[in-house]
């Protein structure tokens, strides 16, 4: 079970597994988690990547992502809702007994598909982040179109912080296309700052990206901003 947002993020040792992100904030419980990546979540993460980044080429591979050793990503969940998805059949299997006696094959009834529907938690977004040395370089981070507007990118955003911060990052880097100003103000207002261009990056129309970096994210200046963003973060999603 995941827990819910509380007012300091954690990510904490459990035995036998990576760091997992507990999601609650103390005061109030809200409908939204943050957890780690799973396998069984591609699915929803691919139809996410596609709203969000249309027009993107190549297209991210998520579950060779999962491989990355550098990789660490999160997941963002609406607590009131659930998905779920048709059972997929049985693979089908070479039987040698059938094939050498095909009366038996024209005998046997046919047999009905019993598995039950999967039912899986509703992702409303994810982020991801490479961990290079001592630098955490942001990858993705998207939210659904539906949920937009309701404070899950800075929800993701503070999550990834607080995940390098964990895996003792120095400092984060990332780009962003330079038509996205509403992206570059969110990562301006956690601290990034404008550190160069790197042009035609983007494949699908040569857009520029915008190079953004924050100081060191264990410096007391970074860790009291984050801090007062977090508390307003808190009543936001409240």
């Amino acid at each position: 079970m995941h827990n819910k947002y509380q007012s300091t993020l954690k990510y904490v040792r459990i035995s036998g597994q990576d760091n997992i992100a507990e999601s609650v904030f103390s005061e109030q419980r809200l409908t939204y988690s943050i957890r780690r990546i799973v396998k069984e979540d591609l699915e929803q993460v691919n139809e996410i990547d596609c709203e969000a980044f249309p027009t993107q080429w190549p297209p991210p591979n998520y579950r060779q992502e999962l491989q990355n050793k550098i990789a660490h990503y999160v997941i963002a969940s609406d607590d009131t809702r659930t998905i779920t998805f048709p059972a997929k059949p049985p693979k089908n299997r070479f039987d040698l007994t059938k094939w050498l006696t095909p009366w038996n094959r024209r005998q046997s009834p046919p047999t009905a598909n019993s598995a039950a529907p999967i039912t899986r938690q509703y992702i409303v977004g994810f982020s991801g982040l490479w961990m290079m040395a001592d630098e955490a370089h942001v990858t993705n981070l998207a939210v659904r179109r539906e949920y937009r507007g309701k404070g899950l990118g800075e929800l993701l955003l503070l999550a990834s912080i607080d995940l390098a911060t964990e895996l003792k990052a120095n400092f984060m880097t990332l780009e962003v296309r330079a038509s996205n100003l509403i992206a570059q103000s969110l990562y301006r207002k956690y601290g990034f700052v404008h550190m160069g261009v790197r042009r035609g990056y983007y494949l699908d129309n040569h857009e520029d990206a915008i190079i953004m970096s924050t100081d060191s994210i264990s410096s007391e200046s970074f860790q009291s901003l984050i801090k007062e963003l977090r508390e307003a973060l808190k009543e936001k999603l409240a």
